[in-house]
């Protein structure tokens, strides 16, 4: 399922994370190296490191990396910032000097989140990271995003999710073109709300590298209808969570059928082969965990009360995943989908599309904008025309003589001696340019 490559670096193991740390975790590791071959750096407490590996016969077998700190089980985000030596942070540093591949913890799902964001980064273009589970459908796993790292999400964020599902659908499920369907509550393109709406017109609209099967309802989760199934944070944990406490009653339920009679237990017995197979499938503990992608760096979170078969299954993970380059996947997929809010290509819309460029209909916008340009020069040449005229008017007004009595038989008699405006010479000249309109009109034509 998980293609050949070049074999990665170690894959750094918090051992200080989850509910039975260290002993299960480091069994689990220990189990890893035996069984698998991968190659590991253990980040923890030393002294409490060295002692499980004696007790396991593995001294000196695997490297050791010291931490002073370790993030407790229900410590939230802010305890990346108030441990910064926490074994998390410690492993991280390691992958980002490119001493490990992958992490691998069983800590508190928001402090691995919080730290691995703060010290891996997400990738450019990345919005925001989110969590691939592996449900156990058949022929083949479905993968679903994001099952708890963001809860609230835009619809550009859920195109994301798709691109970053069929990376991992690719490089851990072996398939070129995994089918991705949408989570919402009816299977035609207008059901669900705004988010789920617009999220499905991004995705149809073909202007991507993802394979868009429609919409998914709740009761597909399991059929193995599509090959990934893309939905936010809060809804995908709550759907997850789900199954998982489905799968526990249903278990409990058919063990007590089983053993309820000596006939059941006879049936049983037969079946039992067939029984192994399906508890083995529907194990949690078989597929490792899940994956946080979007950043720098590959972290797989296995579950809080994860023992040493699941420590194992997240470190071969862990292993694949870094020897398929998942991380350089994810910066091609997202490159191929990155979009604005508003739909339109972001970068890669020129080299994609160089045709739309060439065609003849190209300069209409720059014509249109010549034009407006055009017509907002007129417009405000005659507003400054109107405004000319109307000042040179109170101008005229301000210089009138005011009526004083005596004063009018004086100026008729002056007004006798001066020429008249049509006997002076170069009256028109002298005639101010806000007595009439046309002057202001003139200047302010364009002459093309």
């Amino acid at each position: 399922m998980i293609r050949d490559a070049a074999r990665p670096a170690p894959i750094a193991v918090d051992t200080m994370g989850g509910d039975h740390a260290p002993g299960e975790i480091i069994a689990g590791a220990v189990a890893a190296v035996r069984e698998h071959g991968v190659r590991l750096v253990l980040v923890g407490q030393a002294p409490r490191i060295r002692r499980e590996l004696d007790r396991h016969g593995v001294m000196g077998e695997i490297p050791i990396v010291h931490a002073d700190e370790a993030l407790d089980m229900g410590e939230g985000a802010l305890a990346s910032w108030r441990k910064p030596r926490s074994s998390i942070a410690i492993a991280c540093h390691l992958i980002k000097q490119g001493q490990a591949s992958a992490l691998v913890s069983a800590g508190s799902t928001a402090g691995i989140v919080a730290t691995s964001r703060l010290r891996l980064k997400g990738q450019q273009g990345v919005l925001r990271p989110a969590i691939a589970v592996e449900l156990p459908t058949l022929p083949r796993p479905t993968v679903l995003l994001d099952s708890g790292a963001t809860a609230d999400v835009k619809p550009e964020t859920l195109l994301q999710f798709a691109a970053l599902g069929t990376a991992y659908a690719r490089i851990r499920l072996g398939l070129a073109r995994p089918r991705v369907g949408l989570l919402t509550i009816g299977a035609e393109p207008g059901k669900g709300n705004k988010v789920t709406r617009r999220a499905h017109e991004l995705l149809a609209s073909g202007h991507h590298d993802v394979e868009f099967a429609g919409n998914v309802e709740g009761h597909d989760l399991l059929t193995g209808a599509v090959d990934v199934i893309v939905t936010d944070g809060f809804t995908g944990n709550v759907a997850l969570k789900t199954m998982e406490g489905t799968v526990r009653m249903a278990f409990a339920e058919l063990r007590s059928a089983m053993t309820a009679s000596r006939t059941a237990r006879m049936g049983a017995l037969l079946q039992r082969r067939r029984l192994h197979e399906l508890r083995d499938r529907l194990d949690s503990d078989s597929y490792g965990g899940g994956v946080l992608l979007g950043l720098n760096g590959t972290v797989v979170i296995a579950h809080g009360a994860a023992h040493a078969r699941a420590i194992t299954s997240a470190c071969s993970l862990a292993h694949g995943l870094a020897a398929g380059q998942i991380v350089e996947q994810i910066r091609e997929q997202v490159a191929a989908t990155r979009t604005s809010r508003f739909g339109r290509w972001t970068h890669g819309d020129r080299d994609r599309e160089p045709e739309r460029d060439a065609e003849p209909g190209g300069a209409e916008p720059e014509r249109a904008d010549a034009g407006e340009r055009g017509r907002s020069s007129r417009d405000g040449a005659a507003e400054r025309g109107r405004s000319s005229k109307d000042g040179a008017d109170a101008a005229e007004r301000g210089r009138a003589p005011k009526d004083k009595p005596g004063a009018d038989a004086g100026e008729r008699g002056r007004a006798k001696d001066k020429p008249g405006p049509k006997d002076r010479p170069g009256a028109d000249a002298a005639q101010p340019a806000a007595d009439s309109d046309e002057p202001a009109l003139s200047r302010g034509e364009n002459p093309g």
